[in-house]
């Protein structure tokens, strides 16, 4: 078996609200909501990743927080392991690259939504900070 894919995501926490996306009907996990992120590049730092990808992704700038629980995940051809950062918005203006909508969302609306399955650990540790 492959070792899994390293992947981080950010928790961007902005006046008492977190920002989630949608993802595109072209990606894989078509419509499903997730914390934007992406994949470690070779000899990136998880720390360096998670502020590449949001900036690439969502044109903003963020401070990280804190680090969660990782949540290793199999879906039916890959296997990942999402790393998870609670992180400030610091600055910049959101536009969307990849993804198809944004919110930001009061932490008790969160699990209103329709979660790609490997953010939901993240999502259920996040809710109970």
């Amino acid at each position: 078996m492959t070792n899994p894919i390293r992947v981080t995501c950010a928790i961007i926490v902005h006046k008492n609200k977190t920002l989630v996306v949608q993802r595109s009907k072209t990606m894989k996990l078509p419509l499903k909501w997730e914390f934007p992120g992406g994949k470690i590049d070779f000899g990136e730092t998880e720390e360096e990743c998670i502020l590449r990808e949001i900036k690439e992704e969502l044109n903003i700038n963020i401070d990280i927080v804190s680090r969660l629980t990782p949540s290793p995940h199999k879906y039916p051809n890959i296997s990942i392991e999402l790393i998870p950062f609670i992180a400030q918005f610091k600055n910049g203006s959101i536009s969307l690259t990849e993804h198809k909508k944004y919110l930001w969302l009061k932490k008790g609306n969160l699990t209103d939504l329709d979660w790609a399955e490997a953010d939901l650990p993240i999502l259920k540790e996040y809710l109970t900070l």
